[in-house]
């Protein structure tokens, strides 16, 4: 069991963030066949099998996968990222800048635990510019296997911390980490059973809270020096990607218009107008213009959480989308 010892101190500084590597890193793990629990999408996998296929020819590739155990992975690949902004070229240059000693033990240790006999992968993993060449294939495999899809996933993972911090705001931080899948709060501790054997002494630093979409039902960490005590967990909402989006319920359609209708079904849970028009695929003019209607109409109303505007729907909007898809 990993045990992260932590004391109010590391309450006031823990936080959330997002990191697009480590979801390609988990992306990589499913296509390669390494992960036990985690699956893709009904068509995902059919749909990304020839890019990571051509990939997988190139010897970087090659040794991305060969550094990957099933439980466990190089952490300077899927470095903890420094906040909610993180882009993919934050995360890559944070990989390019690992030191070269560090990548060198990580290489080490991963080698240890499952062996590698591919000598032009080995090549790639003891050349003196490995950090480099690993970044390089992982930039090309993020706009080859996930670029497309990002966005998406960025919303799911944005709307899990704006609830979350809603909870936080209520409850404080025990009821937050009794909330995380797989993890929990006990005499003063973060636990996570399933994961190494071992205790992590915070010690100030604050715990990084990463929601992810690939890495459900399971959950990882990051827990060894240097990199900052973090738990990345499966976000809410990771089932809709399961789903087929359905269309707008026709009687509901007919009433407010199809894309107020899309808007008012996507409104089952709090999100901004920026989150809606990622995932809904709307201008961000077009969807602030359909909520204030809805609004004025009593469907939706709206509250503030920091520095976001969240919509929401009312009773009456939630009557109206039940009845409506009756």
């Amino acid at each position: 069991m990993l045990r992260f010892e932590v004391t109010a101190d590391d309450l006031l500084h823990s936080r959330f963030a997002i990191s697009p590597l480590f979801e390609l890193d988990s992306l990589i793990r499913i296509l390669a066949g390494l992960s036990r629990e985690q699956r893709l999408p009904p068509g995902w996998a059919a749909r990304l099998r020839p890019a990571y296929e051509r990939l997988a020819a190139d010897p970087a590739m090659r040794a991305v996968v060969a550094l990957h155990s099933p439980h466990r992975g190089p952490g300077f690949l899927a470095p903890p990222p420094a906040g909610l902004a993180q882009t993919i070229d934050d995360d890559l240059a944070a990989v390019r800048a690992t030191p070269l000693a560090l990548a060198r033990r990580d290489i080490r240790d991963c080698l240890a635990r499952r062996d590698c006999h591919d000598p032009a992968a080995l090549a790639v993993l003891h050349d003196a510019d490995v950090t480099g060449l690993l970044a390089d294939l992982l930039e090309r495999a993020w706009y080859d296997l996930l670029a497309a899809d990002w966005l998406r996933l960025r919303v799911i993972c944005e709307r899990d911390v704006l609830q979350r911090s809603a909870d936080l705001g209520r409850s404080g931080w025990a009821a937050a980490f009794d909330g995380l899948p797989r993890v929990r709060w006990r005499d003063g501790g973060i636990e996570i059973p399933r994961l190494l054997d071992a205790r992590v002494d915070v010690a100030g630093r604050g715990l990084l809270l990463v929601p992810s979409v690939f890495i459900w039902p399971a959950v990882a960490a990051h827990s060894e020096q240097p990199w900052h005590p973090s738990i990345i967990y499966a976000a809410r909402g990771v089932a809709a990607l399961w789903e087929p989006d359905p269309p707008p319920a026709e009687a509901l359609a007919a009433l407010v218009g199809k894309a107020r209708a899309r808007l008012l079904e996507a409104l089952s849970e709090p999100a901004s107008t920026t989150q809606l028009a990622r995932s809904l695929g709307f201008a961000p003019g077009a969807v602030g213009d359909h909520l204030a209607v809805l609004l004025r109409a009593g469907l939706v109303d709206r509250t503030r959480s920091g520095r976001s505007v969240l919509y929401r729907r009312t009773p009456l909007g939630d009557a109206l989308t039940a009845t409506a898809s009756l």
